[in-house]
């Protein structure tokens, strides 16, 4: 996230940090362990070089050594700001009621989990033979063809065989989509122009590629959107992403694996006790219930 520093200094200090904590790139140091000096103390709470070093960083992608004084003070009374009102709101019990304490705790849950994810990952990089095998696979099952297809989309099934029967009787399938079609490619003519299978629902890929150019669904296709009668104008040979361009995501797809392997292992070796419907007035025995999904470590 790349932030202009002369906007961020108008901001009202508590967002301003806020937006600090939304910062992957700088490296925060361990609150328990920062014996650095402070360079404030707001009723006898100290704020940490290393912490404000870490704010500054996040918010400029500079030390604090690189901006001027002016900035270095306006950002150091953000801080001191920000931990004026939140020791104000501890004072008044605020951090214990309401919605507040489970939004703390869940931010506790997403930011320990990517730190775990972080510190699994660090000498578990892919290497390059497992790179370009999944590479070689993505090759193997990657669609051949991609279509250049029309669709006109109702909202019920009677309407679009009503549409597909007057389609057999003559009438031209841009003007039944421009006339009855609820989808925005109607002032097209229906026209979605190239598509390839992963950009559309699969029932509606299934269709398409059942056809020849020129010829549309006798049936009409039903998605999450509605009811479709759908048209294939031509295809068109379609290559696979270069290894280059696919790299990165390949990488972050095996180091995600990884972790939700490492964080499946951990899952079956806790002592996990479910009681979320016992006692419930009429409820049979606790079913069974899917582990959570692990954090996700950040991407590169």
């Amino acid at each position: 996230m790349t932030m202009n520093l002369s906007r961020t200094l108008l901001l009202p200090a508590a967002l301003a940090l806020a937006l600090a904590a939304c910062q992957p790139k700088a490296s925060a140091p361990a609150a328990d362990a920062d014996t650095s000096a402070a360079v404030a103390t707001v009723n006898g709470q100290p704020i940490t070089r290393d912490f404000y070093e870490y704010y500054v960083k996040s918010l400029s992608g500079k030390s604090s050594a690189e901006l001027t004084p002016d900035i270095r003070g306006k950002l150091l009374d953000n801080m001191v700001h920000g931990e004026v009102i939140a020791q104000e709101a501890a004072r008044q019990g605020l951090d214990k009621t309401g919605d507040t304490p489970y939004i703390l705790e869940l931010s506790r849950l997403q930011l320990l989990g990517q730190a775990l994810g972080e510190h699994y990952l660090k000498d578990k990089k892919p290497t390059d033979a497992e790179v370009h095998a999944d590479y070689e696979a993505y090759v193997a099952a990657a669609p051949k063809l991609e279509y250049h297809a029309r669709h006109i989309l109702v909202a019920t099934e009677p309407f679009a065989e009503k549409l597909v029967q007057r389609l057999e009787h003559g009438e031209k399938f841009e003007d039944l989509a421009k006339a009855e079609s609820m989808d925005p490619s109607k002032s097209n003519g229906g026209d979605l122009s190239w598509i390839r299978p992963e950009q559309v629902p699969p029932e509606f890929m299934k269709a398409v590629a059942a056809l020849k150019p020129g010829e549309y669904s006798k049936t009409p296709v039903q998605t999450p959107f509605g009811w479709h009668i759908v048209q294939l104008v031509e295809t068109r040979p379609l290559a696979p992403q270069s290894f280059d361009d696919r790299k990165q995501r390949i990488e972050q797809e095996l180091e995600r694996k990884k972790f939700k392997d490492y964080v499946d292992e951990l899952m079956r070796s806790a002592k996990i006790t479910r009681t979320l419907d016992q006692g419930t007035a009429g409820s049979a025995a606790a079913a069974p219930v899917a582990p959570a999904a692990p954090a996700t470590p950040p991407k590169n």
